[in-house]
């Protein structure tokens, strides 16, 4: 090879390892949030099923799979490390900011995100009834189980020097029996000051603020998008879709979301939040909502 030919291939490969510093770290770009404001998605009329023998099963048979599929299913199990393991990267790489002047904090959900309710969802099958039938018997017993993953997370949490709340919507006759069974259970900063529970309103917004003013909040977990912001409440199926789009790239970052097809807003949403329906009147809304082909 000429000594020119060996130089011009040395600039050129000089040239292209330059070539990356010419281009500044990849930050994606924060969509706009959606303003807080609620689309009606449109019902078709509601008519009350007559006929017995169209409805001879309990609603709460309908969801016979989505139990089957948490408390069997090893893909339900991948889910719960996957999300768990990704809040460990996003908090680790959080604790290396060092632009973060007050202590750190991370806020969970307790119920289908550090515990397992599975079997009162099984119960009400049994029993053919729904919640919140059996719910203060089950949390009184104490005996739900971690989710897998959860107890190493916050301990994990908790030995870097992270202050851990435990923010649900349980309600406060159920606080001593919810404190024994997390502690029971292993986890951390499971006492009366960390564990949050609902008082006079369910939108746990007002909580969190309480804990932001003297923290700075690296995650939030949860199985349920009210969990993370108000912006989520209380919208239609359209909204909630279109919010999330606008957040998404919160999420595995900030937010981190376990699986819970049990239960949950999603379901409230597809009757505008109009509980009063009786189940035959759910079940058509349900079949309304399917998109086939």
């Amino acid at each position: 090879m000429k000594r020119n030919d060996f130089i011009s291939i040395v600039l050129i490969f000089g040239l292209i390892a330059s070539l990356s510093s010419c281009f500044p770290p990849f930050k994606p770009k924060e969509p706009e949030i959606i303003t807080d404001t609620i689309t009606t998605d449109t019902l078709l009329p509601v008519k009350e099923i007559t006929d017995d023998t169209l409805f001879s099963i309990p609603i709460s048979e309908q969801t016979v799979m989505a139990i089957l599929f948490q408390q069997k299913s090893a893909e339900y199990r991948a889910l719960c490390y996957q999300a768990f393991n990704m809040a460990r990267i996003m908090l680790e790489r959080d604790l290396r900011d060092e632009n973060v002047i007050l202590p750190r904090a991370v806020i969970v959900d307790i119920d289908e995100t550090m515990v397992d309710n599975s079997p009162h969802s099984a119960k009400c099958i049994e029993k053919a009834t729904s919640y919140p039938e059996y719910w203060d018997r089950w949390c009184n017993l104490g005996k739900a189980k971690a989710l897998p993953g959860a107890v190493e997370f916050m301990k994990l949490a908790r030995n870097y020097g992270v202050t851990l709340f435990y923010v649900s919507n349980r309600k406060e006759h159920l606080r001593e029996a919810t404190v024994r069974n997390l502690q029971e259970l292993g986890f951390p900063q499971a006492t009366d000051k960390n564990i949050i529970l609902r008082t006079a309103e369910s939108g746990k917004e007002n909580r969190r603020r309480a804990i932001a003013a003297n923290y700075h909040i690296s995650l939030l977990i949860g199985d349920n998008l009210a969990d993370f912001s108000d912006i989520f409440e209380k919208k239609s199926v359209t909204d909630r879709a279109k919010v999330t789009d606008s957040l998404r790239n919160e999420f595995g970052r900030r937010y981190i979301v376990l699986p819970n097809a049990m239960y949950g807003d999603w379901e409230e949403a597809l009757y505008n939040y109009n509980m009063s329906y009786s189940d035959s009147q759910k079940m058509a809304i349900r079949k309304q909502w399917l998109e086939s082909f």
